[in-house]
């Protein structure tokens, strides 16, 4: 059963013609764009916030991280060589 419904898939397919898809007007394009942007759920306040504070504190934590690893490195160079 499953090899007679993939060759029946295959023989479907056989029929198309293989020439490349049309391109989409730009009109039509941002019809689509609008219409995708209307299903978001978009975020409340609160939640903007929440995530706006978690990610700048995030940043904040990994300048501070690679900041510190810098400094060490440079006094650690500057005590070898120096």
């Amino acid at each position: 059963m499953a090899t007679e419904t993939r060759g029946e898939a295959a023989a479907k397919d056989e029929g198309k013609s293989s020439s490349a898809p049309k391109r989409t007007t730009p009109a039509l394009f941002v019809r689509q764009v609008i219409a995708e942007l209307r299903k978001v759920i978009w975020p409340t306040r609160r939640e903007l916030i929440t995530y706006t504070t978690v990610s700048l504190v995030f940043v904040l934590v990994m300048v501070a991280l690679v900041a510190g690893i810098d400094w060490g490195l440079q006094k650690g160079v500057f005590w070898l060589f120096g």
